[in-house]
This record gives structure tokens, sequence and C-alpha cells, in this order.
């Protein structure tokens, strides 16, 4: 069963960073992409970044490119977001997800979605 497991969520002022963790299980890790995504109250779900597991390759959705950074520990099955110069509008709560084995989509991932999901982390940027 494929589990992913957020966690480093919470408060943190404009300006600030915070590392977010998805941890993975139930699957192949280095086949598999891994996903973050967010959705604000009200808001649609957006994209935010994706890695290919197998080689590396990143994609961001320019509102979060030169300030997000995602990356990926094969050895702990575990993928970071770390977010720096963080905003108000990153307020949301953020979702990991996986997709795979397959051939790396990138952006199309960003955009439609992926395979399995977890339960997601909230993340409040305050003013």
């Amino acid at each position: 069963e494929v589990q992913l497991v957020e966690s480093g969520g919470g408060l943190v002022q404009a300006g600030g960073s915070l590392r977010l963790s998805c941890a993975a299980s139930g699957f192949t890790f280095g086949n598999y992409a891994i996903g973050w995504f967010r959705q604000a109250p009200g808001k649609e779900r957006e994209g935010v970044s994706c890695i290919s597991n197998s080689d590396g390759r990143t994609v961001y959705a320019d509102s979060v490119k030169g300030r997000f950074t995602i990356s990926s520990d094969n050895a702990k099955n575990t993928v970071y977001l770390q977010m720096n110069s963080l905003k108000p509008e990153d307020t949301a709560v953020y979702y990991c997800a996986a997709d795979g084995p397959s051939t790396y989509l990138g952006s199309y991932y960003l955009k439609y979605g992926m395979d399995y999901w977890g339960k997601g982390t909230l993340v409040t940027v305050s003013s």
C-alpha cells in the first residue's frame, strides 16, 4: 500500500523559511516521481514542484521558482521541500503526491496531479 506522510508545516513570519518532508513507503521509491501541491482556502489546487527519483529532474511552478527547492533522499525514501522567502500568499495546505513507475512527465504532473496523495500539512505565513 502506497503511503505518503507529510511533516514540517507550521506558522512562520513572512520572509522566513520552512522545510517540508514527505516520507514514502509501499513502492519502489527510485522508480517514482514525487510532487508537492498546495491548496489555499477557496482556491484551486496548485502544483508547486516535482522531482524524478530516478534521475533527479525537477520542475517548479513560476510562483515559487528561486524560493523553493525540492530534493530527494533515496536512502531515506523521503522528499523535501525547502521553502525560503515565504510570503503570505504561500499559506496553504501542502500535499505530497507520487506517480509511477512510468516516464517522468514533469510539468504535466503539476497541471494534472499524480496518482497517490498524502493527507497534507498546513503552512501559514503571517504578514
